[in-house]
């Protein structure tokens, strides 16, 4: 069975480029043995990530998340049972925070700043969709 989940979480202590390239690396070299797929966004020392593959592997994974010293205030904003992936392209691709468009964001949260803490999952799922179509995915 496919599930799909979003969580947020800030990182603990914030992530330098080289940091989070290791972190995208590790995903990108793991996650299809567990036929996991995804993205990541991470802006203002916030992750924000869309996991989706079998609802042990993805379960498996959100445990080791939660664990993980690097995250603290991990919320879970969207678990559901999916027919088909939305995000299958990628077996960790990442938002290009340089192509991300303030007006974009406002359209789904409160203000223009990108803050999962006072968003939706839904929204941050519609959110991921648009930068989807926009191009401001890093494929990998």
């Amino acid at each position: 069975m496919l599930v799909r989940l979003l969580y947020a979480s800030r990182a603990t202590p914030p992530m330098d480029e080289a940091s989070l390239s290791a972190i995208l690396k590790q995903s990108r070299e793991h996650n299809p043995a567990e036929g996991i797929t995804g993205l990541l966004c991470y802006a203002d020392g916030i992750f924000m990530q869309v996991l989706e593959g079998g609802r042990d592997a993805i379960n498996a994974r959100y445990k080791r998340i939660v664990a993980d010293s690097r995250h603290s205030d991990v919320i879970l904003l969207s678990y559901e049972e999916v027919n088909e992936r939305e995000f299958a392209g990628w077996s960790m691709g990442q938002v290009n925070l340089q192509r991300l468009n303030p007006g974009l964001v406002l359209k789904y949260s409160e203000t223009g700043k990108l803050d999962p803490y006072r968003m939706s999952g839904k929204s941050l799922v519609a959110l991921f969709h648009e930068l989807m179509s926009s191009g401001a995915i890093v494929c990998s």
